[in-house]
C-alpha cells in the first residue's frame, strides 16, 4: 500500500513539473521538456498525455502549450496540495505509537 501511495505522489509531482515547464517555456516539445526537467522522455510523454486529457495543455505544431484552465490550476496548486498535507498529518497522528486517545 505504501509503495502505491508513494508512486502516485511521484506521478502527481511529475505532472506538476511538466505543467509548470509548459507554462513557462511553451510551446515546447518532448525532447526539450525532458532536457529542462531531467525526466526521461517516456515519462514526459505520459505526463503530457494526462495533462492533455485533463484539458490543462493542448498540442500545437511547435509543441505543447498551456490552456487557460492549466494556468489557473497551476496558480491554485497549493490549494490542491493543502488537503493532501492535512490528510498526511492526520495519518501521522494515527500512526504515532505514543498517541493517547
Amino acid at each position: 500500500m505504501n509503495e502505491r501511495v508513494r508512486a502516485e505522489i511521484e506521478m502527481f509531482k511529475r505532472h506538476i513539473i511538466v505543467l509548470r515547464a509548459v507554462i513557462e517555456e511553451g510551446p515546447i516539445g518532448i525532447l526539450r521538456l525532458s532536457e529542462i526537467t531531467s525526466l526521461p522522455t517516456h515519462k514526459v510523454r505520459y505526463s503530457l498525455r494526462i495533462l492533455e486529457r485533463e484539458h490543462l495543455i493542448v498540442p500545437s505544431p511547435q509543441g505543447a502549450v498551456p490552456t487557460g484552465r492549466g494556468i489557473r490550476v497551476m496558480e491554485k496548486i497549493e490549494d490542491e496540495i493543502r488537503p493532501i498535507e492535512e490528510k498526511l498529518t492526520e495519518l501521522k497522528r494515527y500512526a504515532d505509537p505514543n498517541r493517547a486517545d
